[in-house]
């Protein structure tokens, strides 16, 4: 494998640990919200980045790379910060759409830096139209934080 296929393999494995962080984050938000709407768009979201990640692993596949299949350590971290940060502020639906939307944040981070990358037309396409999925997550999630917000 060349150097930048090395690279475009080293930027599609970042990206799946970032849909892994996403399935995983968007889990907990459903099993923390008791709002059976909320709790399905979690659901769908987490089934979305699991997709997402697969969707990237057969392309490191393709590539001859090796796909990366967890979540990264700053994921890690973070979840375990929100579970004992809900002990003492609780799991207000307001308070797990905050985190979920900090959670997109950092995928559409992560994507856009991504895409900056110089990567194959092909594997480009994937991942700017993962990207708008990402955005669209973000921005529902966001709308829906501010509605919970104002209740």
């Amino acid at each position: 494998m060349t150097n930048s296929g090395k690279e475009v393999v080293k930027t599609l494995n970042e990206l799946i640990q970032t849909c892994k962080d996403g399935q995983e984050g968007f889990k907990a938000c459903a099993d923390d919200v008791k709002n059976p709407e909320l709790k399905a768009l979690f659901v769908k979201h987490a089934q979305e980045c699991g997709s997402a990640a697969g969707e990237l692993q057969a392309e490191v596949t393709a590539l001859g790379g090796s796909p990366e299949d967890s979540t990264s350590v700053a994921g890690d971290l973070h979840r375990r910060w929100v579970d004992v940060k809900s002990i003492f502020t609780g799991k207000s639906e307001e308070a797990v759409l905050n985190e979920a939307e900090r959670g997109e944040d950092v995928a559409i981070k992560a994507y856009k830096e991504a895409l900056a990358q110089p990567l194959p037309a092909n594997v480009y396409a994937i991942v700017e139209r993962q990207f708008h999925g990402v955005q669209r997550n973000h921005d529902q999630i966001k709308a829906l934080r501010n509605i919970a917000r104002a209740s």
